[in-house]
């Protein structure tokens, strides 16, 4: 028996955006966030696809396959799912470490029709880099280097330090995002973008 079930009507999901340094807190504040958060919000980040054994890890360690050839198409279609899980009426908290110019640019367009309320997660390098090392699950030095480029080309509608109480911060961004107005910073940093 055919199934002509309607789609039903949506309004187009809404993104909170974090961008920080592998270690900065990112994973923290968007628990928070989804927790305290009037409308119903993913959480959304690279880990959870990591954690959910979407990749073929044990042969990328036995050396089947090189990560550094995998790499960019993971991250490339990460990137991509966004628009297509907030055009299907989806709120996301998006998790991520926007690690280049180029991947800065991208997002930019790529999320062109979408409210992006884009927030800069802030540590200072001596208590990233003693997290990194008490997680264990991070190459040493990719705090270092995040720290030293992702917010250089950023530009953001709300900024945090995660050193100050998370409950703070929370409440900080919920009211600064409950506040945004427009142009947002992507808007403004889509305005710097070389003609297509």
């Amino acid at each position: 028996m055919p199934h002509n079930c309607p789609v039903p009507a949506h309004t187009t999901g809404k993104i909170i955006f974090l961008n920080g340094a592998s270690s900065a807190g990112k994973s923290t504040l968007a628990a928070g966030l989804q927790a305290a958060l009037a409308a119903p919000f993913w959480h959304f980040s690279v880990d959870h696809l990591i954690a959910a054994s979407i990749l073929p890890q044990a042969r990328i360690d036995r050396g089947d396959f090189e990560w550094r050839n995998l790499r960019p198409q993971f991250f490339d279609g990460f990137q991509r799912s966004l628009p297509a899980l907030a055009a299907a009426g989806n709120n996301l908290i998006v998790e991520h470490i926007v690690e280049t110019q180029e991947w800065m640019g991208r997002l930019v367009s790529l999320l062109e029709d979408f409210d992006v309320f884009f927030v800069g997660v802030h540590c200072p390098l001596s208590e990233l880099e003693r997290r990194e090392i008490e997680r264990a699950d991070r190459r040493p030095g990719e705090a270092r280097a995040d720290f030293e480029t992702i917010h250089t080309f950023a530009r953001y509608d709300f900024e945090v330090s995660s050193p100050a109480l998370v409950a703070d911060n929370v409440r900080e961004v919920i009211s600064a995002w409950e506040a945004r107005g427009r142009p947002s910073a992507f808007d403004r940093m889509r305005a710097t973008l070389p003609a297509s």
